[in-house]
């Protein structure tokens, strides 16, 4: 067998621990030095003297230890490690021109780092990290496959690859000036005109990039991906912040690279999305952040059901113990409550070039209410007056029953607390926080355990989110 030894950094906290891992280690115990400690204090396990007894992962306080044990013929198909003790990925989707390739997973099991190897922008170096090989030595690890060609064509720059990345909310912070402005200058196909339209940029042509809402963010990023020349087309999550009609026009949009005879691969998780824009799929599976495999090609549906059903018949591998199942509907319950919490009459709300208009309701204890629309429609104005963060231009204000505390948790996270994720939650739980209810209702389902002692700083923007959830 194959051990994968992980080690989160962000998680680890030598000074603090006692070094369990190191104490409680029986190859430790028995002289052998499976365990090395580097100058700045984290540990490194080393891999080929680990049995894989799992007794540090079990000792860790703060969760930092992962231990894997893997095929060792898997061993030889590994296609890039970040370090010791770090991610693993085993293999790589396969592009075929002409055909959108669809990437599905959960997150961190290497779908981006899959896109980035893809585009070139990371050199595979094979499980090496310490001797990284070169081009001529990856070329030739991949000699009897598509991707020998590919690599090839890469290292000699003639193929050009074009790759849109995750975190559009990062693009004002490299790049400046109106929309229009970046669209018309990326513009190496002439299909400026068509994109607006495919897209519904036309009203945000003249508004600058570091004023957009994560939505137009996302548009503005697939249209200057899809303007620009290119052999190759990678999408990591093209459909995040977008509504149905949106994703929908947007994986419209896509596809049209494909009649044009391109290469396109999408990295989604929206199933409706990918079923509808990819023509063969890819399943990534593991453990995220430590170590992921990509699956064998499959046809679109099969590959959506193998999913679903967490196996993976001709690999004869299960990655999840129990099937997703969708319901026709929802579990029938029935709810009775006589107590009123909020009501609210008629209001309106003016901005510069937009009007929310809303009709008089109200909200029983224990309802759970939906609002359904596009983006951009009044859905985050309408729950900032109910939540009496916004106040109405005309009508009264929401009236709310005595006593009645209303949480909200804003769309758009910004980070302005300086200390841990446990400072904070300690701040505005109180009492709560040490009660097991706050545990097992909160703190489990949320999986914010492993985040205690990171800085808010620090967090991504799905753990961000769950934070700000709690």
């Amino acid at each position: 067998m194959t051990r994968v030894a992980v080690l989160d950094r962000d998680k680890c906290k030598p000074k603090r621990c006692g070094r369990l891992c190191y104490r409680f280690c029986p190859m430790i115990r028995s002289k052998v030095e499976a365990i090395k400690f580097e100058e700045d204090g984290y540990p490194v396990i080393v891999e080929s003297l680990c049995v894989g007894c799992g007794i540090c992962v079990k000792k860790c306080p703060f969760e930092a230890l992962h231990i894997v044990n893997l095929p060792d013929e898997l061993e030889e198909e590994c296609t890039h490690r970040f370090g010791p003790n770090a991610f693993k990925l085993y293999r790589l989707p396969v592009p075929s021109p002409g055909i959108v390739l669809g990437l599905i997973g959960q997150n961190g099991i290497g779908k981006t780092t899959a896109l980035r190897i893809l585009s070139g922008e990371i050199m595979p170096n094979l499980g090496n990290y310490e001797n990284p090989p070169d081009w001529p030595k990856i070329v030739t690890y991949f000699r009897g496959s598509t991707l020998q060609d590919y690599f090839k064509r890469i290292s000699e720059r003639k193929l050009k690859v074009v790759h849109k990345p995750q975190y559009v909310d990062k693009i004002p912070k490299v790049v400046s000036g109106e929309v229009s402005e970046l669209l018309e200058r990326v513009d190496e196909r002439d299909k400026f005109k068509e994109v607006i339209g495919w897209l519904e940029l036309e009203s945000i042509l003249d508004r600058t990039l570091d004023i957009l809402s994560g939505g137009e963010l996302q548009r503005v990023a697939i249209a200057a991906t899809i303007c620009r020349e290119a052999d190759v087309y990678l999408f990591d999550e093209p459909s995040s912040y977008l509504d149905v009609k949106q994703r929908l026009e947007a994986a419209k949009a896509i596809r049209k690279l494909v009649e044009d005879g391109k290469t396109v691969i999408v990295a989604e998780h929206d199933l409706a999305v990918l079923d509808y824009l990819s023509d063969q799929v890819c399943i990534f599976y593991g453990t995220p952040g430590v170590y992921g495999i990509v699956s064998h090609v499959h046809g679109v549906r099969e590959g959506i059901n193998i999913y679903l059903q967490g196996y993976i018949a001709d690999e004869n591998i299960r990655f999840r113990e129990e099937p997703i199942i969708f319901h026709v509907k929802p579990p029938a319950t029935s709810w009775e409550s006589s107590e009123k919490l909020l009501e609210w009459n008629k209001m309106k709300k003016f901005y510069e070039s937009f009007t929310l208009e809303i009709e008089s309701g109200e909200i029983w204890k224990g309802e759970v209410i939906g609002i359904l629309g596009p983006n951009g429609i009044g859905k985050t104005t309408f729950v900032k007056l109910l939540a009496g963060v916004e106040k109405p231009d005309e009508g009264e204000e929401p009236i709310k029953e005595e006593e009645i505390v209303v949480s909200y948790k804003p769309q758009y996270i910004s980070v302005e607390y300086e200390g841990t994720v446990e400072e904070l939650l300690r701040d505005i739980a109180k009492k709560e926080f040490a009660s097991s209810w706050y545990k097992t209702e909160i703190i489990q389902p949320l999986k914010l355990k492993p985040l205690m002692e990171r800085n808010l700083q620090e967090l991504s923007g799905g753990e961000l989110q769950r934070v700000a959830i709690a």
